[in-house]
């Protein structure tokens, strides 16, 4: 049986902006959408929604 890893792999599309991704920049294409994305990271725009609880109603006994 093979693995994944005997498969070639398809050519992924740059997150950022669908081109081809390169090989020095893998998943991005460019240094430049490697940097837009950390950014986004850095910036907060990929955060993860939470449900805040009250925790004052658990404190109280």
């Amino acid at each position: 049986m093979k693995n994944s890893r005997d498969r070639p792999s398809a050519q992924k599309a740059c997150p950022v902006c669908e081109k081809p991704a390169h090989g020095a920049y893998r998943p991005f294409c460019s240094k430049r959408c490697a940097d837009v994305d950390l950014n986004r990271w850095l910036s907060g725009a990929y955060a993860v929604p939470s449900a805040e609880t009250d925790q004052s109603s658990d404190d109280e006994t």
